[in-house]
């Protein structure tokens, strides 16, 4: 994940845009009613909301942390997929007896190693709802392609036609016993990690805890103006707005976290740490590599 240093105020602010005018409007009305109608019976502690704030600062931290937690485990699973990709690349391309080297153990090395590109790029995509064979045309054969039309979940199906592949290598000689125990080692490692992606995936965050949490939010808002007005006058007003935008976004910025596969700026980069996958193994097989004509991904830049 690349981040840059200078964040765009446009769009820090444009996330609470609608939420900063209503808390203006409203702190607006209060001195309004406070200062041209006379009614001071409005005025309440300041003990109150700094107590309410207190606990939903740690409410929010709470958040915070579990939401970020979800989001680096996710970028964690995708760094060992970068690296159990180039290791199984490896021990396909070395493993394999040179004795047999071939023309036909040569085609079977490189339909391999472009298959988990493929998987890597249909995983991500998997994830993110959309058709996981979107863009892996080029890197499968049509024979594959048609095998992989029957399954629901894709990228399990190219870890099944890798299993597949590694019988077939032991049957001709390539590999031994222990070496396809090796390989088949790292395809376990590969499965493991597109379980925990699916995991984190479908598993929503609590929805009781992110409504309470929401509520508790509001409730302090609407009690500021009435705590500080007494003191500061029409300052109140900018001050409550300054407040209130610190909580709102903190609570953006768990929102947008928690959920790391979802098509957004704070996701996952998986197309991008795809191509880079895609790059290493082409070049591993001394192929020189194109990146495809679709966009490229955007750094994530914000955490909003």
């Amino acid at each position: 994940m690349l981040l840059k240093k200078n964040i765009p105020l446009k769009y820090v602010f444009g996330k609470i845009r609608f939420e900063i005018m209503l808390v203006a409007v409203y702190s607006l009305t209060i001195n309004i009613l406070y200062y041209q109608y006379d009614v001071t019976n409005l005025v309440i502690p300041i003990a109150v909301p700094m107590v309410l704030g207190t606990v939903l600062s740690l409410l929010l931290a709470f958040r915070s942390n579990q939401a970020y937690d979800r989001w680096w485990e996710a970028r964690s699973i995708w760094g060992a997929i970068v690296n159990d990709s180039r290791s199984l690349t490896r021990q396909v391309l070395s493993l394999m007896d040179a004795t047999y080297q071939s023309e036909d153990l040569t085609l079977f090395q490189e339909r391999f190693v472009k298959r988990q590109a493929a998987w890597c790029y249909s995983l991500g995509q998997s994830l993110r709802k959309t058709d996981p064979l979107k863009g892996v045309d080029r890197l499968l054969t049509r024979r594959e392609l048609n095998y992989l039309m029957k399954y629901d979940n894709v990228p399990a199906a190219l870890l099944l036609l890798h299993g597949k592949d590694l019988k077939y290598a032991l049957e001709q000689g390539w590999i031994n016993q222990y070496q396809q125990i090796a390989l088949d080692e790292t395809l376990s490692r590969l499965c493991d990690a597109m379980g925990k992606c699916e995991r984190i995936k479908n598993t929503v965050f609590p929805a009781t805890y992110s409504l309470y949490t929401h509520f508790t939010l509001i409730f302090f808002i609407l009690l500021l103006p009435f705590a500080l007005i007494d003191v500061l006058g029409f300052m109140e007003i900018p001050l409550v707005v300054a407040i209130a935008s610190s909580f709102l976004l903190i609570e953006k910025m768990a929102i947008n976290l928690q959920d790391p596969f979802e098509s957004k700026p704070t996701d996952t980069p998986v197309t991008t740490i795809s191509r880079n996958i895609e790059k290493d193994l082409r070049q591993m097989l001394h192929e020189q590599y194109h990146a495809p004509e679709e966009a490229e991904e955007k750094p994530a830049y914000y955490v909003l």
